[in-house]
């Protein structure tokens, strides 16, 4: 997996790039399929939460364990959730030793750029979700539903900072398993200088049919529905011994 500057030293400006009222529908459409889980006590494990930005419409339903991978993605989550637990550690090796009602894993998926990054992403999902809990896995594309395009955005600070974006999502090679996502970040500072930072990300893109063969090896049996953004949202059980 590959580690672009945005979460790394260019983290401090997550809040406004993909800032948590960004997700209020995304949120609701995954609290539904999640309903069943969402109780008094219900625990729930994001694997690659970065910022905290989705994970901040479900604090109401679940008792959060947040991880990731970066230190800077990790301390910006902890200003949104400072009651939260976080931990440091990578989604393909962390064993916590301890199991959840639900254990989440976000478009931080998109990062798996090979076969052994996803299944051993899922082998750590199945083995901290708890017998009859549920896996939740949420790509942002399948080779199936892959479209090149671009997007735009971004949010101004009241100290007087201000950060807009140009997304642009390629393939150049759509033999392989990857895609590319280029970004031009423009970062005004609160004295007005702008700064323009390009950031490329390579991101994995795998068939759906690969997706449900490496469910049933981690032990999960998974379904899959396409959400109203067009993307698959797996679901998954632990397999009964």
């Amino acid at each position: 997996m590959t580690g672009p500057r945005f979460y790394d030293e260019l983290t401090e400006w997550w809040p406004l790039f993909s800032p948590p009222e960004h997700y209020v529908e995304e949120a609701a459409d995954l609290l539904r399929r999640l309903a069943p889980f969402a109780r008094p006590g219900a625990t729930l494990l994001e694997l690659g939460s970065g910022g905290g930005s989705l994970a901040s419409h479900l604090r109401p339903h679940f008792t959060l364990t947040l991880t990731d991978r970066s230190p800077g993605m990790l301390a910006v989550s902890r200003t949104v959730h400072p009651d939260a637990e976080h931990i440091l550690g990578d989604m393909r090796t962390l064993r916590l030793n301890r199991q959840f009602d639900v254990v989440l894993v976000h478009d931080a998926i998109m990062y798996a750029t090979e076969e052994a990054d996803v299944r051993a992403t899922l082998e750590t999902a199945a083995a901290h979700c708890r017998p009859g809990g549920t896996v939740a896995v949420l790509p942002d594309y399948l080779r199936e539903t892959f479209t090149e395009g671009t997007d735009d955005g971004g949010e101004d600070a009241s100290d007087g900072r201000g950060f807009r974006y140009l997304e642009w999502r390629w393939d150049p090679d759509p033999g392989d398993d990857t895609y590319l996502v280029d970004y031009a970040f423009m970062l005004r500072d609160a004295s007005g200088a702008v700064e323009v930072v390009h950031d490329r990300h390579v991101e994995g893109l795998f068939a759906r049919a690969r997706w449900f063969e490496w469910f049933q090896a981690a032990g999960l049996d998974a379904t899959s529905e396409i959400d109203e953004w067009g993307r698959d949202v797996f679901i998954a059980q632990p397999v009964r011994a």
